[in-house]
């Protein structure tokens, strides 16, 4: 169903004067024609014992009737009118409804209390006035004692049940516009929460891909490297040397083999670590699901270095180099010894991108790999002389990303350690990393 402009405004147009809701607005001007009515009834016997004509003593009633119309906005004026007309025995209705409006007000205690005691006072004085003429006219033929009990019981009937109804509805009302803030506050709390969660979410999904990227250029460029060397050799001296040319295609051959074995194991890492998707009402266990999400991501990491390469292996990587005609010597000082698989992994990585970055762009450079195992830290560094011009050239075909140094100073620097790469006053190119221990 579909409004109008005209049907909108009007929609949104509220009730008039000072109340909130058109069902408020109903009620009190109905409350306020009741207790007009009957001031107005009032005023009748009011006009005949102050001697004045009905016609303003049913105009007196009207009027002073009238005022619990204000009760919302003005609920003090209410009070104080009927406690005025009490005298005249006028506006029983207006003032149990303004002592009920009063009590479930803002207003201070303090206010409700002065009041409600003026009312009661002043309700008390009235019906042990009119008791006694009663009596005295010989209406009431009670006891005296029926003077100060109806007196006291009227006044505490007309006064007590409206004020304690009052501040019970008041206490009650703050209570739940306390509860409705609380519970506002804690959905824009939730909602933070769950756009603070999406923001992570990106990130870490962000950090998963520039991992996942820096292994694959781990792992495949190295292998892919010296193919590509092998290659360019096998080429060079397929018609002069057949029979180092079957060498290398048997080389090319085991390189391109390991590289695709190595490839199918992160494959098959990443599968195995794919876990359901974050739903979207799962967002506000923030905590639980980023612990969940880091777990994963660790696991993962653990399988991935489980099965990675080691510190023992850089023996086969230098090897592997060297076939493929770099002049590289590996020297290893202090004491072997096992450390995480994440260390050895990283150590082994820096070592191989610096190994491939030397095949890109120093080949033909003599190479020398150091590794130092030390008290609290494992330390590497692999350092080429001058390249050769004509090598560099033949082997300024291999393609580089320019993420290689970016990557190892990452994995580095993940553990706490510390990277430093740049050329040596020699000419050549120096990489060297220090990792703590533990």
């Amino acid at each position: 169903m579909t409004t109008t402009g005209e049907q909108h405004a009007a929609a949104e147009k509220g009730p008039p004067w000072w109340w909130a809701r058109w069902r408020s607005a109903v009620l009190d001007v109905g409350l306020a024609l009741v207790s007009a009515a009957e001031c107005a009834v009032e005023g009748v016997p009011f006009a005949r014992d102050a001697g004045i004509p009905l016609a303003a003593g049913i105009v007196f009633g009207l009027l002073a009737g009238s005022v619990l119309v204000l009760r919302r906005r003005w609920p003090i004026a209410v009070v104080l009118v009927s406690i005025a007309i009490t005298p005249a025995q006028m506006g029983f209705l207006m003032g149990i409804v303004g002592l009920y409006t009063l009590a479930a007000s803002e207003l201070p205690r303090r206010i409700i209390g002065a009041l409600a005691g003026m009312s009661l006072v002043g309700t008390l004085i009235v019906t042990f006035v009119r008791v006694r003429q009663d009596m005295a006219r010989g209406d009431l033929t009670m006891g005296d004692w029926f003077v100060p009990f109806a007196s006291i019981t009227t006044s505490l009937g007309l006064t007590a049940p409206p004020l304690l109804l009052g501040l019970y509805v008041g206490a009650r009302r703050r209570l739940m516009e306390s509860l409705r803030e609380r519970a506002d506050s804690l959905e824009r709390e939730l909602q933070l929460l769950a756009e603070r969660a999406e923001e992570r979410a990106e990130w870490a999904r962000g950090e998963e891909r520039t991992r996942i990227a820096r292994e694959m250029h781990d792992v495949v460029a190295h292998r892919v490297s010296l193919m590509v060397v092998h290659a360019a050799a096998l080429q060079a001296i397929a018609r002069k040397d057949p029979e180092k040319a079957v060498k290398n295609a048997a080389l090319v051959g085991d390189m391109g083999r390991q590289a695709l074995t190595e490839l199918r194991e992160m494959l098959g890492v990443l599968r195995s670590a794919e876990g359901a998707p974050v739903r979207r009402e799962d967002v506000p266990l923030a905590a639980v699901g980023v612990a969940a999400a880091a777990a994963a991501s660790r696991a993962a990491d653990d399988e991935s270095a489980a099965d990675g390469p080691w510190l023992s292996d850089l023996d086969v990587l230098v090897g592997q180099s060297a076939a493929a005609g770099m002049v590289v010597e590996l020297s290893v000082d202090g004491d072997s010894r096992e450390y995480t698989a994440e260390i050895e992994q990283t150590a082994f990585r820096v070592v191989q991108e610096a190994l491939t970055n030397v095949h890109k762009h120093a080949a033909g450079a003599k190479t020398h790999v150091r590794l130092a195992h030390r008290v609290a830290e494992i330390a590497m560094q692999v350092e080429n002389d001058p390249p050769d011009e004509v090598a560099t050239a033949a082997a300024a075909r291999l393609p580089s990303g320019g993420n290689g140094l970016v990557g190892m100073r990452e994995r580095v620097l993940a553990l706490g350690g510390v990277f430093v790469s740049g050329p040596t006053d020699a000419g050549g190119f120096r990489v060297s990393a220090v990792i703590p221990a533990s």
